[in-house]
């Protein structure tokens, strides 16, 4: 898997660009969200990627922050969503956007993304609520794990994987506290977790 990517920008076509890294050149799909703040071609760039296998294809999608990749990655989750349509949603709105669309309930402001209709927007609601953080809380993990984080980034990232989803993920850390180490947070929100 290729997790992101680091080197010069050769082509900027939205939605296509290309990053030459080390001689070569990787064809990268992006939202416009990303290619808005991408730097003029022949400069540096780092992004976070996302590798789609197909049976005749291996498509490469590019995302600026995680938060973008962690909801495209969501997105693709939810039946009938395809990369083109997360695509769509991630240049139609922003991360936050989306989330206050689902924690409202306001499928119309999803249908007025291309390639949205109604009955998706009604599944995009049903089936991601559970993966977008409702509590209007920030979780302390894609901002933070893209900065380096810390042992709150690392730990919300941990409980994540292990299942946990992010409202509850955020929710058992609050209740943690702060600790020294992952390790200890971690034990920490798993035991507030079974205590529950």
């Amino acid at each position: 898997m290729i997790g992101s990517l680091s080197g010069v920008l050769r082509l900027k076509s939205p939605p296509h660009l290309l990053l030459e890294v080390n001689d070569i050149g990787y064809e990268v799909e992006a939202p416009m969200s990303t290619f808005y703040g991408l730097p003029a071609v022949g400069a540096r760039t780092h992004l976070l990627t996302h590798l789609v296998v197909r049976e005749d294809s291996h498509v490469l999608y590019g995302f600026a922050t995680a938060d973008e990749r962690t909801l495209f990655r969501n997105l693709l989750k939810v039946s009938g969503v395809g990369p083109r349509i997360a695509l769509g949603i991630l240049s139609g709105v922003t991360t936050a956007a989306f989330a206050q669309c689902v924690r409202d309930q306001d499928a119309a402001a999803l249908t007025r993304i291309p390639g949205v209709g109604r009955k998706t927007a009604e599944r995009l609601i049903i089936e991601m609520r559970d993966r977008v953080d409702l509590d209007g809380a920030a979780a302390p993990t894609a901002a933070a794990s893209a900065s380096g984080g810390g042992p709150e980034a690392e730990a919300y990232s941990a409980l994540v994987a292990l299942g946990y989803k992010p409202a509850e993920a955020t929710r058992l850390l609050k209740a943690a506290g702060s600790a020294e180490s992952t390790e200890e947070l971690i034990r920490r929100a798993l035991q507030s977790a079974a205590r529950e």
